[in-house]
């Protein structure tokens, strides 16, 4: 059983929870999570929550191969506005701001966010921990290796599981002495890994319970899919409602996805088989 302080609430993850995308970004990689005007993103927030979601993650920074690195001024004029709207329409609705920047949380967390998803996992920012503690707010860190502009890079490895594990166990370690131990592992399905590696990511994800952390699964609509697929994004909703079903069975405790409704579907019917 876990349950994740967010700042002055708390995130139960006894079942698994979905998360759903919502990007100010104009280049985002998936057309359907742009939303780039703010009574739009008000609109797919609120259609979000009644789908089933538990949280909602905006972000101002595409991260697509590819993608221009925007200035942190600019990701805070793209993220503020929309979670202050947001905030104000679903003032229960926790919210993630997927950020690797600290002074983007911090303006983010300040506008009501009380979660901080940053794919670098404190790696590009040495302040972005130190703000998630004096925050109290939650914290999602993802594997991959490089830099900002390198994130999609492959290293050299024999076994990617392994990888991840002794990744998190080390990044465990530094967080407890920082004051965090409570947060969310994400193995970063997408980011730094060959198409084979994120397929046995999904796979094998059961091998990161033994870090006895939530583990937060992100596939939805991703280019391994819909490349595998012969599809585009856009037709990648089957693929990724099949590998979410994979990963809940390994133990994934968050969807975070593009599809609220069809990922809360597959949730429930896990639910049922678990029960």
């Amino acid at each position: 059983m876990f349950k994740i302080h967010l700042k002055d609430t708390e995130l139960d993850l006894s079942t698994p929870q979905v998360m759903g995308i919502l990007n100010t970004t104009p280049d985002s990689f998936f057309e359907g999570s742009r939303m780039e005007h703010i009574d739009i993103g008000v609109n797919k927030a609120i259609e979000m929550a009644q789908f089933g979601a538990s949280i909602l993650d905006i972000g101002g920074q595409s991260t697509r191969p590819g993608a221009e690195i925007i200035t942190e001024s600019m990701e805070i004029e793209r993220v503020v506005p929309m979670i202050e709207a947001i905030h104000t329409a679903l003032p229960n609705m926790p919210i993630s701001i997927d950020t690797f920047h600290a002074s983007v949380a911090k303006a983010a967390l300040d506008a009501g966010a009380c979660i901080v998803n940053d794919i670098s996992c404190g790696n590009f920012d040495p302040k972005m921990l130190s703000l998630v503690v004096a925050y109290q707010a939650g914290f999602i860190g993802m594997h991959q290796t490089g830099g900002p502009s390198t994130i999609h890079e492959v290293q050299e490895r024999s076994d990617i599981m392994s990888t991840i594990l002794n990744y998190f166990i080390a990044k465990k370690k530094q967080f407890a002495d920082m004051g965090l131990t409570q947060w969310i592992v994400d193995p970063g399905f997408g980011f730094s890994k060959t198409k084979a590696e994120n397929f046995e990511l999904v796979k094998s994800l059961a091998v990161l319970k033994a870090l006895d952390l939530p583990i937060l699964l992100g596939v939805s609509r991703k280019s391994s899919i819909y490349k595998t697929l012969g599809v585009d994004a856009e037709g990648a909703l089957n693929g990724t409602t099949v590998l979410n079903t994979i990963g809940l069975m390994g133990g994934a405790n968050i969807l975070r996805v593009h599809d609220v409704k069809e990922a809360k579907e597959a949730i429930t019917l896990i639910n049922e088989i678990n029960a």
